[in-house]
């Protein structure tokens, strides 16, 4: 089975899962890995899997988690104006709990399932904030196309997903992969083809979860 990329539309090549019965198709153009479309969860599936989530602000383990992402990948770039959009916010926006808490931004939230309302739409922030989000994205392109949008002239966009290693063998039993939900998986290449795609810079990533974009 052949398909094109759904980053850069060059071709593919897939490998199968087979304890999951799933085929994942591989980039080495832009080393984008991705969940064969005809195996998507429904919305239905999808929000059961999310309502099994128990993430709190008043878990510190969890809390930290969100300090670590802010310490390294948004306060390092974010220069001025406290205005923030956290793009895909969960059924408990603890990221923007603690940004507006503790930081005194003033955050929107966005999130398919959870806080729909596009409140995003003509408006445009300081600080764009994306945590465990672009792994559930059948279209990246589209997503990353609204935050940029979302982004005024010295705004941030500050990601955090969990990098494959360009590694078949390892990614067969990564737990991230697991998770049915998650359909897309991203490397530092894939998320610099995006950005050159779409008109970002990226200023900064570790080459492992985080990753950090300002408009050219």
């Amino acid at each position: 089975m052949k398909r094109k990329c759904s980053i850069c539309n060059n071709e593919t090549w897939s490998f199968h899962h087979d304890i999951f019965k799933v085929d994942y198709f591989v980039c080495d153009h832009c080393d984008f890995i991705f969940k064969d479309p005809e195996a998507l969860l429904s919305e239905e599936e999808e929000l059961k899997i999310y309502e099994s989530h128990e993430n709190s602000i008043e878990d510190l383990t969890y809390v930290a988690y969100f300090r670590r992402f802010l310490e390294e990948a948004v306060f390092p770039f974010s220069k001025s104006g406290k205005q923030g959009l956290d793009f895909g916010s969960g059924p408990s926006p603890v990221l923007a709990m603690i940004l507006e808490r503790d930081y005194g931004y003033h955050m929107d939230i966005y999130d398919l399932f959870y806080a729909p309302k596009k409140i995003y739409e003509g408006k445009t922030y300081d600080l764009v904030t994306c945590t465990e989000v672009i792994e559930h994205l059948e279209d990246p392109l589209v997503h990353f196309q609204t935050m940029k949008e979302a982004m005024n002239e010295n705004g941030i966009l500050a990601i955090m997903t969990q990098f494959h290693q360009n590694d078949v063998e390892h990614f067969r039993s990564w737990h991230y992969m697991r998770d049915r939900s998650h359909i897309a998986f991203y490397r530092r290449k894939t998320l610099e083809k995006i950005a050159e795609i779409i008109g970002l810079e990226m200023i900064y990533c570790n080459d492992k979860n985080y990753a950090t974009f300002r408009r050219k």
